[in-house]
């Protein structure tokens, strides 16, 4: 059995991340412990590195190599979801209901009937959403939530965390006008973390870890705003 060693974290929130270039884990586990603050998670999104661990388990810190993202203004839109937003079922706001859309991804759970969204979670990025760090796009149909998306923007790199939807294309509306408004607002990377297929229909590239984190440190260190100028917007 392999043993991988694995940085934990000490008790101040300053304490710097290690590097994950060293790190030897296949699956990319860089740390352990720690707590969610708001110094701590931001130093971590500015490291390439994100919170990711089961309730009641030991806070775990990740950085996989390679690394998933999209890019805005390359993203690509298939044809049966250009037709669905020409129809105009749907519109979309920005930060209007960000403690609802991260409530509703977190009781997303899929097929596992599990969730990674802890109670702590929810309470640590909506504080990030209070300081403007964290940012939500909802999708409504007439006057009900039905898909929306969140994540944490530093610099002029967004990244998401998670979507939801109740209503079928939901959530890919709310990634595509995500992606819309980031190449809008100037982004130049969208940080999707691991490949999934629902993601590979979006043009999703994987990247080599040290370019990610080239990016990302280049991107965070950019002064760059989320700016609230798609609320009430009908598709």
């Amino acid at each position: 059995m392999m043993r991988y060693a694995i940085h934990r974290l000490d008790a101040d929130p300053d304490s710097p991340f290690p590097d994950p270039l060293k790190s030897d884990h296949p699956d990319g586990l860089i740390a352990i412990g720690g707590d969610l603050s708001q110094t701590r998670l931001l130093n971590a999104y500015r490291s390439g590195i994100f919170p990711w661990f089961e309730q009641d388990g030991p806070i775990l810190w990740w950085c996989p190599n390679p690394r998933a993202v999209l890019i805005p203004g390359h993203v690509h839109i298939p044809k049966r979801l250009q037709r669905t937003l020409r129809q105009g079922f749907f519109k979309t706001t920005v930060n209007q209901q960000f403690e609802q859309v991260i409530q509703q991804c977190a009781t997303d759970r899929g097929e596992s009937g599990e969730t990674w969204i802890t109670e702590d979670m929810l309470q640590a990025y909506t504080e990030l959403n209070r300081n403007g760090h964290a940012h939500s796009l909802e999708v409504w149909r007439q006057d009900q939530l039905v898909g929306g998306i969140y994540g944490v923007a530093i610099g002029n790199v967004f990244f998401a965390e998670s979507k939801f939807h109740t209503e079928r294309d939901a959530s890919k509306v709310a990634l595509v006008e995500l992606m819309r408004k980031l190449e809008h607002d100037g982004y130049v990377l969208c940080d999707c973390q691991l490949w999934n297929p629902h993601l590979e229909q979006f043009n999703i590239r994987m990247i080599d870890r040290e370019d990610f984190l080239r990016l990302v440190r280049f991107g965070c260190s950019q002064k760059q705003a989320f700016v609230n100028d798609q609320q009430d917007q009908q598709l």
